[in-house]
């Protein structure tokens, strides 16, 4: 068998860097800000740092919509200061992964005001214009993910252009080679500073139907849910075009050494996710697999969700878990505070790739935003929508803004940030944040929970039992979903050895019989 790579073996620690650290008193973090807290993610034992956009912005969207895809935003640095993250994570064998965003640009990219100069401007067809639809309407159907028709007209040219989100981030026309082409040189941009992978963004979207067919209606929408749920994206996402794209950009990255790992942001049902593994497996190495996100919180349900997914991973396609990023509720605000710490030993025992959002090791719950406060534009949209809540800033010690900056935050801390923060919780042998650090350290220090396959185990009540087996070590977990004590019958609960509980409560020693505690989970060794 193959050495697994490092993508495969690590963990990787999501990073939103307006919450970081600030550095420079302007209530944003920045790229210095997170080069000052490399050694904290040394401590906490994560192996690489994935960042959220940081390009130049107009930041209607922050960040996703960029006006220059090979330099850095003013509010996070410069190019200089991108080059010292990068060799100063290097130096303390850290990877970095950059955000890749490719399905779009700002407005204010030349490349759009090129393509909206004029009807026969070189740069069209960079970008999906189309002419009005019957009546002078939009072309179809098509909705804003972000609320609203995906069709945005231009008086000046008499034609309509496709945003997938705001109006200010127009949709590239990846039929275009020319359009690959200036894309991939983004991509090289970046491969020849040293980053070590990208997560790309909404890869599934890069191709729209050729003929701009409406999307059918959804029978199951009901008045509450998301405008863009009204249709079944047939049409604007998820074509079969999609997969050559996905094949050129990992050959792209194989020219490079270092085993630079191309991650993919791909919201699917689990047989249309697999397909991004792709031919031979020549897709995505991880397109990101959100089922813990919207599935509700039950043993069963979880337990069936890690058996499909097993079940349909292709031969030799690695495994990865996501509990939360910046575009979702916090996991301990889905779950509460106690099924956060279950989670965590859930997310950091399965077989495969774990991805941490930023805050989450400290239990951080989504921040309540006051209207006159909210930024997110989505909200500005939908209102009962929106992300600011679990974009907030990252709280490092008690003091009034939590250590994050000397300014005003561009979002409001947590009420509770004083007592949430590191360096209370990295003293408290007991906290989520002890929790997080000793289950990484267990991955490394047991091969069987990185190595090994995953072997589920029945048992009763609302309690998941699985085993993670390799060879000469089985590591079993039981996790309990539920407010009541469970004991544990038979082998292996009875012959092993208590590693770990997320209570962090029980000392390493034999359990017979283990009694499983009220929203406690176990790591043993049989």
């Amino acid at each position: 068998m193959e050495p697994l790579k490092w993508w495969q073996t690590g963990v990787v620690y999501q990073i939103y860097p307006r919450s970081f650290q600030d550095t420079d008193g302007d209530g944003v973090g920045d790229l210095e800000g997170i080069i000052r807290r490399l050694d904290y993610l040394v401590w906490l034992g994560v192996d690489a740092l994935w960042l959220s956009p940081i390009y130049p912005s107009p930041m209607a969207d922050f960040g996703y919509d960029i006006s220059d895809f090979t330099g850095i935003d003013p509010l996070f640095g410069a190019l200089d200061s991108f080059d010292h993250l990068i060799a100063a994570a290097h130096a303390r064998g850290l990877r970095v992964i950059l955000d890749f965003v490719p399905n779009h640009t700002s407005d204010r990219h030349p490349w759009f005001l090129e393509s909206r100069s004029g009807r026969h401007n070189p740069k069209r067809d960079w970008y999906l214009w189309r002419d009005p639809g019957p009546g002078g309407g939009p072309p179809n159907n098509w909705r804003s993910r972000f609320g609203g028709n995906a069709w945005t007209y231009d008086r000046v040219s008499g034609q309509y252009y496709c945003h997938s989100f705001l109006p200010e981030q127009p949709d590239l026309n990846w039929r275009n080679r020319e359009v690959r082409g200036a894309m991939y040189r983004v991509l090289r941009f970046w491969l020849d500073r040293g980053v070590d992978g990208f997560r790309v963004d909404v890869i599934s979207s890069l191709i729209k139907d050729d003929h701009f067919r409406d999307n059918p209606i959804n029978p199951g929408w009901q008045p509450g849910q998301r405008d863009v749920h009204r249709l079944i994206q047939l049409y604007s996402a998820d074509r079969p075009e999609v997969h050559d794209i996905i094949t050129e950009m990992r050959a792209l990255l194989e020219t490079y050494p270092g085993d630079r790992v191309l991650i993919g942001e791909i919201y699917l049902p689990i047989e249309r996710l697999v397909a991004y593994y792709g031919a031979d497996l020549k897709g995505v190495h991880l397109p990101f697999n959100f089922q813990l996100i919207g599935v509700d919180w039950d043993p069963i349900g979880i337990a069936r969700i890690i058996r499909e997914y097993e079940s349909a991973l292709p031969e030799g396609g690695w495994p990865n878990w996501v509990l939360g990023n910046h575009d979702q509720p916090r996991i301990a605000t889905r779950v509460g505070p106690a099924q956060a710490r279950v989670a965590a030993m859930l997310l950091l025992t399965l077989r495969g790739t774990p991805t941490l959002y930023y805050g989450d090791e400290l239990g951080m719950e989504d921040v309540p935003i006051p209207p006159e406060r909210i930024r997110d534009p989505w909200a500005l949209r939908e209102p009962g929508f929106g992300r600011d809540g679990a974009r907030t800033p990252m709280p490092w010690d008690p003091s009034p803004n939590g250590g994050f900056t000397t300014g005003q935050p561009w979002l409001p801390l947590a009420a509770d940030h004083a007592v949430r923060c590191v360096k209370r919780l990295a003293s408290e042998p007991r906290s989520t944040l002890s929790l997080y650090r000793q289950l990484l350290a267990l991955r490394r220090a047991h091969p069987a929970l990185v190595h090994g396959r995953y072997v589920p185990l029945e048992v009763k009540g609302r309690v998941l039992a699985y085993m993670r087996q390799s060879e000469g070590e089985r590591a079993v977990v039981a996790l309990n979903f539920g407010p009541e004590p469970v004991a544990m019958e038979g082998a292996p609960f009875a012959n092993g050895r208590v590693l770990l509980s997320t209570e962090l409560n029980r000392e390493p020693k034999s359990a017979s019989p283990l009694i499983l505690g009220g929203n406690e989970g176990v790591i043993l060794i049989t």
